[in-house]
């Protein structure tokens, strides 16, 4: 039986019985969840760097974005709140569509 030790969506264990196949999970405490959904982000960004086509790249973007949402609840706010910082940012500093690479500042 494969082994992941990771954190999965809530509905994957009832997915899994579906299928008739069984799957052990605990819940996990806080400070568990936390680092789990720190590492399910790096695993969801490798997956979105190592994607291939454009359905791919945009399938692991929305996983980010559940993590996302995931840690903006964790951290006591919302995904509104983040959405308004990244507004307020792009109003100040810009956004990334002009494709500047700084090479140095003297």
């Amino acid at each position: 039986m494969p082994v992941y030790n990771k954190l999965v969506r809530d509905r994957i264990p009832e997915i899994i019985k579906s299928t008739g196949s069984q799957c052990s999970f605990k819940i996990l405490n806080y400070e568990e969840y936390i680092h789990s959904l720190k590492q399910k982000g790096f695993e969801e960004l490798n997956e979105y760097i190592n994607s291939e086509t454009n359905e791919e790249a945009i399938e692991e973007l929305a996983d980010l974005l559940e993590i996302i949402h995931a840690l903006a609840e964790y951290h006591g706010s919302s995904f509104e709140k983040v959405e308004d910082i990244r507004k307020s940012k792009l109003g100040k500093r810009g956004g990334f569509k002009e494709k500047f690479y700084l090479i140095e500042v003297e």
